[in-house]
């Protein structure tokens, strides 16, 4: 489906046992409580790098610190570049479907037969009602002028082309692959709203890693919703790999163990489900803070990548979580899901615009446009941007 680059050979042995500073003592008190639930069978860690079919095999993990540019598709493990490419077709069309509202909206601006105010001023409200946001709508409508003017573009159907490029521009530097194997094992928190799509995604992308050899460890840190720890439990069991829960409890207590077994059993990846908090509760917010924290003392430099799951239905309160959890847990990447609905798309524009003022840019890793497995994709900018406006 997509690759994930395997850099550093030689894992599967245990790494030594940390131990837990001053500021988890009650995680630990809690840790004894723990379950640790195994697959009826453990899934084989291969030494191999994973690469995505639609690149050389010449290519070195050593020289691809982004997973190979870390955008090109891949089919599972054992698949080919064949089977990969209507899989991402198919993908493509819901993604269009998903954004078909908004497509056409901005669509129709590019009708009539002149470049004038009138047009910039239709396409500034249709971005807008895109939830682009102003400032990014400024942005493109500035560099889009800039192009048109460097184009001598004379028919509104070129300024819609020019436009595709100024929003792949701007949506670039978002376009990064998710790396595992620098670390072992490599440690990966995902928070998000409820009702985000968090853990669903989590059962999903450790099937993806799962398929490409990956041996991962699930931790139902989210002890705050009733249905979270069976839920993933079912995702543990439908994927055949380890998870360890808690049946109520502290999460820094499952995160904390958690870590602590994947070292122990020699696993490539540990995925933290933490519980869903809305960015207005503080208190709340504090304690996905202490769960960082504690990671970080299970195991020197962990977690290595913090995910915020975000759904692409609620528009600029989209862009306003982004930044508070990136304020409270400094996020490594994002992942937007259902964007198969209602949902319009330009906000991504506005994160983009953020994540540039930020001056340390955002990725997101991967959007999701359904249930399926196969509805959760890497993001590649033009493509999001054609998808956008077709």
């Amino acid at each position: 489906m997509f690759s994930f680059i395997k850099k550093k050979l030689g894992w599967g042995t245990a790494a030594p046992e940390a131990s837990p500073a001053n500021e988890p003592a009650d995680a630990v008190a809690e840790a004894g409580k723990e379950q640790v639930a195994s697959p009826a069978t453990a899934r084989p860690s291969s030494p191999a790098a994973i690469q995505s079919p639609a690149h050389s095999p010449a290519h070195s993990p050593a020289s691809t610190p982004q997973g190979a540019s870390g955008q090109s598709a891949s089919a599972p493990s054992g698949a080919t570049q064949a089977g990969a490419e209507p899989t991402r077709r198919s993908w493509l069309d819901k993604l269009r479907n998903g954004l078909r509202k908004t497509g056409s909206s901005i669509a129709q601006v590019f009708t009539g037969t002149q470049i004038d105010d009138a047009l910039y001023e239709e396409l500034e409200a249709a971005l807008l009602m895109a939830d682009a946001g102003v400032a990014a709508t400024e942005h493109l409508l500035q560099d889009l002028k800039r192009r048109v003017k460097e184009a001598k573009a004379t028919d509104p159907a070129q300024v819609k082309g020019l436009l595709i490029d100024a929003i792949t521009a701007l949506l670039q530097p978002l376009e990064k692959g998710l790396v595992v194997g620098e670390h072992t094992p490599t440690v990966i928190m995902v928070a998000g709203v409820n009702g985000a799509g968090k853990t669903t995604t989590i059962g999903k992308l450790t099937r993806h890693l799962s398929d490409a050899g990956q041996r991962v460890l699930l931790a139902a840190a989210d002890t705050f919703r009733a249905a979270a720890r069976e839920q993933l439990l079912v995702w543990a069991d439908r994927n055949r790999v380890d998870i360890v829960s808690q049946d109520g409890g502290d999460p820094a207590a499952v995160t904390f163990d958690a870590v602590q077994a994947g070292k122990a059993r020699g696993c490539d990846v540990v995925i933290a489900d933490t519980a869903g908090r809305l960015a207005t509760q503080l208190h709340l917010m504090e304690e996905l803070s202490k769960v960082k924290r504690v990671i970080g003392k299970a195991m020197e430099g962990a977690p290595h990548e913090v995910l915020l799951v975000v759904d692409g239905n609620t528009g600029q309160n989209a862009l306003s979580q982004v930044k508070a959890f990136d304020q409270a847990l400094g996020l490594t990447g994002v992942i937007i899901t259902k964007l198969d609905g209602t949902a319009k798309g330009g906000v991504l524009a506005a994160i983009a615009l953020w994540s540039r003022e930020r001056q340390s840019p955002v990725p997101v890793y991967f959007i999701g446009v359904g249930e399926k497995l196969e509805d959760l994709q890497t993001f590649q900018a033009r493509e999001f941007a054609q998808a956008l406006l077709s």
